[in-house]
């Protein structure tokens, strides 16, 4: 009997050999893509989609072609604030053809196709243990779509993380050293902290970290206009990062988002011309 010492190379299975050939697909799909800007926080609940759909349409605004992948496979809001559930990519020549929002982001959404009422499961062997696969299940799925959709020619691609801090370190890993992560948080301690633990985690990785937004900070009156206090504003947990912008929460901003609509704030647009000054920086 052989033990697994003796088995030279990947023993026959051509595994290592299809793991490259996935590899270089995604390098020729990504080929036309400027930038790769993933967008993530480690904390749940933090308005991380919505400032990234919001950040694409300020992005577009400037007349860079943006697309967004919805990488929260198991919790996907990109479609409906994309306004886009139910419109599906189509094959084409060079791959998945996206649908567009109605201010021209280019979006690839799970909750395009899958209701929001039903979840996506991943089958496993083992009959009740589809948990033990699903991280592996999500990446294999992502290297996929990133290899089969027709990205084209594209100034920004937006990644729209799902929470956890070693979550967002191995979605950063996946999608490789060329990738520029920009951390969310809300103004209070729990969230810094988690948001810092995030940080932690990336840094032994290759990519660069633009900086955070600091999301929800303050309450934008409909009525008086003015910046009304939301959170506790504390330094007691620092982010030794740039800090890329001051988003209040906005109403309109929210309501646009259940609506689908695109939706511009100046705070929004400051974070930005601050992301693609850092993009436009030598590496």
């Amino acid at each position: 009997m052989k033990s697994y010492h003796d088995i030279a190379g990947d023993g026959g299975s051509r595994i290592a050999e299809q793991v490259e050939a996935g590899r270089e697909k995604i390098a020729r799909a990504l080929s036309g893509v400027r930038h790769r800007v993933a967008i993530g926080s480690g904390k749940g609940g933090v308005g991380k989609s919505t400032l990234t759909r919001a950040l694409a349409s300020a992005l577009t605004a400037r007349g860079l072609t943006v697309a967004i992948l919805d990488a929260d496979l198991n919790g996907p809001t990109q479609a409906r604030m994309s306004g886009l559930a139910g419109a599906v990519p189509v094959p084409g020549p060079e791959g998945l053809a996206l649908p567009r929002s109605s201010d021209g982001v280019r979006v690839f959404s799970i909750g395009e196709m899958v209701p929001e009422s039903q979840a996506l499961e991943f089958a496993s062997v083992a009959a009740g243990d589809a948990h033990t696969w699903r991280a592996t299940k999500e990446f294999a799925v992502l290297g996929e779509l990133l290899g089969s959709i027709a990205w084209g020619r594209l100034d920004v691609l937006l990644f729209d993380l799902p929470p956890g801090a070693e979550r967002t370190a191995q979605f950063v890993d996946f999608l490789g050293a060329e990738t520029t992560l920009v951390l969310v948080t809300i103004p209070s301690d729990v969230s810094r902290g988690v948001v810092a633990r995030s940080a932690a985690a990336v840094s032994k990785s290759p990519c660069r970290v633009a900086g955070y937004v600091q999301n929800m900070s303050g309450y934008l009156c409909p009525d008086c206009g003015e910046v009304k206090p939301l959170f506790p504003e504390s330094d007691g947990v620092p982010l030794d990062l740039p800090l890329l912008g001051r988003v209040p929460f906005d109403p309109a901003l929210a309501s646009a988002c259940d609506r689908g609509e695109p939706f511009a704030s100046r705070p929004i647009a400051e974070v930005a011309d601050r992301l693609v000054a850092f993009l436009e920086t030598p590496r």
